[in-house]
């Protein structure tokens, strides 16, 4: 499973920012077989990309806010080349479309995106928050509503799921074999449900793990929003607890 392990770069974002190359050989040095890309923050795609090839980094997907889809789509897609990934995936919505004109807006985006990539190995996601979960669609939950067709891929995140008062193993398994990418992401036992270092908090992964292993998960993308301490240590606890579940599952 380790060869499945991916850094969330949102988590690091700030040390990103300061020195990218440095970032990516501490997260090689430290075992991960991949990050998802989460911004370059000024650095040109073919460097980094070259970078991450040199120390065998490989690339769980990109995140990538709407518009840049919608309007920028050919640079995306020359990125995603250039990691060597076929996810870009939408990672967050503003407050003005979390509504039910937002998100039948939004579901006619992705279709479009995913209409325009028809054919080719590209495929569009988009990533929940909690706030899917607060508006109902067709008698359904926003996020099913934004995701029932399955030219439109999951990427499901656990603590999201939880926040939203449901469990994250039921939630995910309607999306067998169309979620290549599973953010993993703990929640604080207390009355914070704050963002925690995986097996730190209270949801149990190891059935989240046996089923993503059984049903098409290409990456576990581990992602912490916000850190104690040093978000590299963050990252460091939280692998070396799923390389130790590992030998379990």
């Amino acid at each position: 499973m380790r060869n499945k392990l991916a850094a969330q770069l949102f988590t690091v974002r700030n040390e990103a920012k300061k020195d990218f190359e440095g970032l990516l050989r501490e997260l090689a040095k430290m075992g991960w077989a991949a990050v998802q890309i989460d911004g370059l923050h000024g650095n040109p795609a073919r460097d980094i990309a070259a970078i991450a090839k040199e120390l065998g980094l490989k690339t769980a997907g990109m995140h990538v806010g709407l518009p840049r889809m919608k309007d920028d789509l050919d640079n995306v897609l020359e990125e995603a080349r250039l990691f060597g990934t076929k996810d870009f995936i939408c990672h967050s919505l503003p407050d003005g479309l979390q509504n039910p004109d937002g998100y039948a807006s939004v579901k006619r985006d992705l279709l479009a995106v995913a209409e325009r990539v028809k054919g080719t190995d590209f495929r569009v996601g988009y990533h929940n928050h909690d706030f899917e979960f607060h508006t109902m669609m067709d008698g359904k939950f926003a996020l099913d509503y934004l995701l029932d067709d399955p030219v439109v891929y999951a990427e499901i995140d656990t603590y999201w799921v939880k926040k939203a008062g449901q469990d994250p193993l039921s939630y995910i398994r309607q999306y067998a074999h169309r979620m290549p990418i599973l953010h993993l992401k703990d929640m604080t036992n207390d009355d914070r449900q704050y963002f925690a270092e995986i097996g730190s908090g209270v949801i149990d992964f190891a059935p989240i793990l046996r089923w993503g292993l059984a049903s098409g998960v290409e990456w576990f993308a581990v992602e912490q929003d916000y850190c104690p301490g040093s978000p590299l240590d963050s990252l460091a606890q939280s692998y070396e607890y799923l390389r130790r579940l590992e030998e379990t599952l």
